[in-house]
């Protein structure tokens, strides 16, 4: 398939049309930022085999799978079965790919099984992190590379992306009229938020299969923290500009090993 077949593929996806096909050149440019320095971090993994927990529509792995020196093999994980059977209409011609539901992971066969394990942009949403952070433990192989992306919704950073939020939800883009919004006793805590949690949290879906968060209140740092129970972080590396430094960016990723005593 042709580099502009597999652009079709991408941007059928259901987040791709909103993140880097954003009709909001701002929103677009974060977001493809974002996905050039996860395939730069990504560039470890070539011929080996990685998972992406919590892959979405594909996008990351689609795009991965474009370059020269993509792993040689590579599992997409869904909660959502809607997402899975999208993925594997859509990208399950592409070698040495394949998306299975995350509940299968807690199958012995995959314990230990991925050189590198891929996390984006979905801790932030999980209310029962200390759980899943223990799954990407033992998902991943010994001498293993855990790279997790996060939202920065701290800081400076926090007042831009809500401001961005507005305009977007305003002009009818993407889904940011369900934006929650801050009071300014919430923004103050948030702006000069430290390494602890700082606010309370809203959780949704609570009559639900599976509880979430939104964005607000997140906190980086915190969440750095708590992947130290069981990993031991080499780095963090901001996008979408990482010369900027993470308490500048609208993301922060971790690269990370695990501990095995």
């Amino acid at each position: 398939m042709g580099s502009a077949g597999k652009e079709v593929l991408i941007e059928h996806g259901h987040y791709a049309a909103k993140q880097i096909f954003c009709r909001d050149r701002l929103v677009a440019w974060s977001h493809r930022r974002r996905f050039e320095v996860g395939l730069a971090l990504a560039a470890r993994f070539h011929g080996k085999r990685i998972l992406d927990y919590g892959c979405g529509d594909g996008t990351f792995l689609a795009l991965l799978w474009e370059r020269g020196d993509r792993p040689a093999s590579a599992v997409g994980a869904e909660l959502d079965a809607f997402q899975v059977d999208d993925c594997r209409a859509r990208l399950g011609n592409l070698p040495d790919l394949r998306f299975e539901p995350i509940a299968h992971l807690d199958e012995p066969s995959h314990h230990g099984a991925y050189d590198g394990v891929v996390c984006m942009e979905v801790l932030e949403h999980v209310v029962a992190v200390d759980a899943v952070i223990d799954r990407l433990w033992r998902l991943l192989a010994d001498a293993g590379t855990l790279i997790v992306s996060v939202p920065v919704e701290t800081g400076v950073p926090l007042l831009l992306k809500q401001a961005v939020r507005r305009v977007a939800a305003w002009r009818g883009i993407g889904d940011y009229r369900g934006t929650s919004g801050y009071n300014l006793r919430e923004y103050a805590a948030s702006v000069f938020a430290g390494a602890a949690p700082h606010i309370e949290r809203p959780i949704y879906n609570l009559d639900g299969d599976v509880p979430f968060h939104d964005h607000k209140g997140f906190n980086w740092r915190a969440l750095r923290d708590r992947l130290t129970r069981r990993f031991v972080v080499d780095d963090v590396v901001a996008s979408p500009l990482p010369q900027l430094g993470p308490h500048l960016a609208t993301q922060v990723w971790f690269v990370a090993r695990k501990k095995t005593v």
